[in-house]
């Protein structure tokens, strides 16, 4: 569980307490103040105009690929964290709801890009995200596939099937039909061959380019 304001603030409350007397350098009141702002100070994560741009920009670009907003910020602070993130800091970062971290996250990981895990010392959730940009790709790659080609493929076959016993269906929209599954199942299976590939020999496939045709007959 995350510590909520009020219980911080009694907890606080409580820590100047015990602070009174003449030792303490501040006031009760200031020492409650000053708790409180070295809370949230440590809650903050610190990033520059730039790494600000970047969770900005991966919002954006999440808006036009049908990712929510919230979603794609905090994968961005994920992925420029050097080390796993707690709710409440992405919370203090990014002025997100609490109720909307907890869903964006459990999107995130239906994904495959968010991993929870724990800290030594710590009984708080921790978050982290995949370093690497083509993992990344992958991955997206497979859950979209999933979410979206699979069930399409699946709609298409059984759309064939009833096409070609049923008399009303034009001839025409059959052949259609027929020639958006082909193209999809020749992409799909396409797309299982080269994700079992090893990743170095796809990197090096990428960076040839146009030179490839050179090897394809026709």
């Amino acid at each position: 569980m995350f510590t909520s304001l009020p219980s911080l603030i009694l907890r606080c409350f409580f820590i100047c307490k015990s602070l009174e007397g003449p030792t303490s350098p501040l006031p009760p009141t200031q020492n409650l103040l000053f708790l409180l702002r070295q809370k949230l100070r440590n809650d903050v994560m610190q990033l520059s105009p730039a790494m600000e741009r970047f969770v900005l920009h991966w919002g954006e670009m999440g808006d036009r690929w049908g990712v929510n907003r919230s979603i794609a910020q905090i994968h961005a602070l994920l992925y420029l964290s050097g080390e796993p993130v707690r709710a409440d800091q992405i919370e203090e970062t990014l002025k997100i709801a609490r109720s909307n971290i907890s869903n964006s996250i459990r999107e995130l990981e239906s994904l495959g890009l968010a991993e929870r895990v724990h800290v030594l010392g710590d009984r708080r959730d921790h978050f982290k995200t995949l370093a690497e940009p083509w993992d990344m790709l992958m991955t997206i790659a497979e859950a979209r596939k999933k979410r979206e080609i699979d069930p399409t493929l699946a709609v298409l076959r059984a759309c064939v099937n009833e096409m070609e016993g049923d008399p009303q269906t034009p001839a025409h929209a059959l052949k259609r039909v027929k020639h958006m599954l082909d193209f999809i199942e020749t992409l799909t299976g396409w797309y299982e061959q080269v994700r079992r590939l090893p990743k170095n020999t796809l990197i090096k496939l990428m960076n040839m380019g146009a030179r490839i045709a050179r090897f394809v007959n026709g």
